[in-house]
């Protein structure tokens, strides 16, 4: 479930008249940022699946609210349990003792591919918390076929700032005597935030867009702007192993309204992107991340 793990690297793109005082409120806000963003942006992409039965929604994150299989085996939550606490606890040899060797899921990572991408993360993120609830099961012959929703939550400082971590996964995986053998990402959210008053977003985007299809990304910052200066920024990419590790460059551009307000274009075949957002006031930074599935449309 990992994505670009490690920081990104900012192209500043400054209108003349307010370049001077852009490029300080710049250096100021991206002290100590810079090695936050990518570990931030996408570390819904590299938790371990599951965790504890009914945790409670990450506050910076909308979430819907999803439903709860009051029925799924003791054994199940047991072992999901188990993985949320090592992975709490950042454990990477108990969490990986619950994987397979052969561990495969949908944006091709592997068992050793998903190994690293916990340690890279684990390097960003000392103190955070897991927490996955069963939505739904069944069984499939002697493997168990789990649909879970797992929260992560976390704070840490970096060069005297606190980075507020909140993201969300729902994925399907199938467990073979109790490890996880395969997943598939269903959807993932997550939120960065830095700063004393880190701008309060809504984020507009659908979960699903056909083929070659526009659509519509807007990030709107709830308060109002006034005669402060914003400054954003927009990525997409697409969803694959070689993402996780490899930097991405964005462009910051100062923004007349109060967000971002983009329009993209699908890609012509099916597959998932990771659609990105930061934003950058005076008073605090917010950066989000949803994934996006590309389908064929429905003839």
């Amino acid at each position: 479930m990992p994505n670009c793990l490690l920081p990104l690297l900012f192209n500043r793109s400054v209108q003349r008249r307010k370049r001077d005082r852009l490029l300080k409120l710049v250096s100021f806000l991206l002290l100590g940022f810079m090695l936050s963003w990518a570990s931030g942006v996408h570390a819904q992409t590299e938790t371990p699946t599951p965790a504890n039965v009914n945790p409670e929604p990450a506050s910076p994150v909308d979430v819907e609210p999803v439903p709860v299989a009051s029925d799924a085996p003791a054994e199940l939550l047991e072992t999901i349990a188990s993985i949320d606490a090592a992975a709490s606890q950042q454990d990477l040899e108990t969490v990986m003792s619950f994987y397979s060797p052969t561990f495969s899921n949908s944006d091709g990572l592997t068992y050793d591919g998903l190994q690293q991408a916990l340690e890279n993360f684990w390097e960003r993120y000392a103190n955070l918390t897991y927490a996955t609830q069963v939505n739904d099961w069944e069984r499939d012959g002697n493997a168990i076929v789990a649909t879970t929703t797992t929260t992560i939550t976390g704070t840490e400082r970096r060069n005297g700032n606190a980075l507020n971590l909140s993201a969300t996964i729902t994925s399907q995986q199938r467990f073979e005597d109790l490890k996880i053998a395969s997943q598939e990402i269903l959807a993932e959210q997550s939120q960065v935030t830095q700063g004393q008053n880190p701008p309060t977003v809504e984020v507009i985007l659908p979960e699903q867009v056909g083929t070659g299809q526009k659509y519509e990304f807007d990030v709107i910052v709830l308060e109002p702007l006034g005669d402060r200066l914003l400054l954003g920024a927009a990525a997409e990419e697409a969803v694959q192993p070689s993402a996780y590790l490899d930097p991405t460059d964005i462009t910051l551009e100062l923004l007349s309204s109060g967000g971002l307000f983009k329009i993209g274009t699908a890609p012509a075949t099916p597959e998932t992107r990771w659609v990105s957002a930061i934003l950058i006031r005076d008073d605090g930074i917010t950066t989000v991340a949803r994934r996006l599935q590309v389908v064929a449309p429905s003839e």
